[in-house]
Formats: C-alpha cells, sequence, structure tokens
C-alpha cells in the first residue's frame, strides 16, 4: 500500500480522486496546502493551477515521489520539466487516472532499512 497525497481545491473533484486511491487499496492524504512541509508520501495527484500545487509537486520531485497533474490546462513548460509520471487533462476517464496510479506505484523508490 502507498501513500498517495491528494492536492486538488474542487470538493468534488478531490472526493473523486480520493475513491479512486483507496479502490485502488492505497493510502489517501489529502493536503490542502495551508502549512509549509509536504508530507511524508510515497506519490501524488496534483492540481498544478491552483494555489501553491507547484511548490508542492517540485518538492515531492526534489524527493524522487512519482507526480501525477490533473488539470483543465494543457500541460505548460515547467510542469513538462518536472517530469510527472502522468498528465491528465481534465475531465479524462477513470480508467486513465487508475493506469496513471498504478504506473507511479510501480516508479517508487524502494526505502532501504
Amino acid at each position: 500500500m502507498a501513500r498517495i497525497l491528494i492536492f486538488e481545491p474542487h470538493d468534488d473533484i478531490r472526493s473523486l480522486l480520493e475513491l479512486v486511491v483507496r479502490r485502488l487499496g492505497h493510502e489517501a492524504i489529502v493536503f490542502d496546502g495551508s502549512v509549509d512541509e509536504t508530507p511524508d508520501v510515497d506519490a501524488a495527484i496534483v492540481e498544478p493551477g491552483e494555489g501553491v500545487g507547484m511548490p508542492i509537486a517540485q518538492s515531492l520531485r526534489a524527493r524522487h515521489a512519482p507526480v501525477i497533474f490533473t488539470s483543465i490546462f494543457p500541460a505548460a513548460p515547467d510542469v513538462v520539466a518536472l517530469e510527472p509520471c502522468a498528465y491528465l487533462v481534465k475531465p479524462f476517464p477513470l480508467y486513465e487516472l487508475e493506469n496513471a496510479l498504478v504506473r507511479a506505484v510501480e516508479l517508487i523508490p524502494q526505502r532501504t532499512a
């Protein structure tokens, strides 16, 4: 089971993302960006165009955590530069999110004991 951070400002979409993450057997960690430190997670689903979305993604990528972006806009150069695991344009079919989550979990760096 992976810990998946969700940063999505819209309640209805956030609830749907949480449902998909849990249905795939992972722990959903909802993060609103109101604190400076990003939680310790394995991967993330981030809306890059809202508030602190990009700084959250940058922090996670610096830790080599896979990031899935979801947005109504096409990927901007700064988003592409972070090498996301996936970039999903809303509205997207749920199977695309599921496939992206499976890929993201496969990319999670192995922790050393």
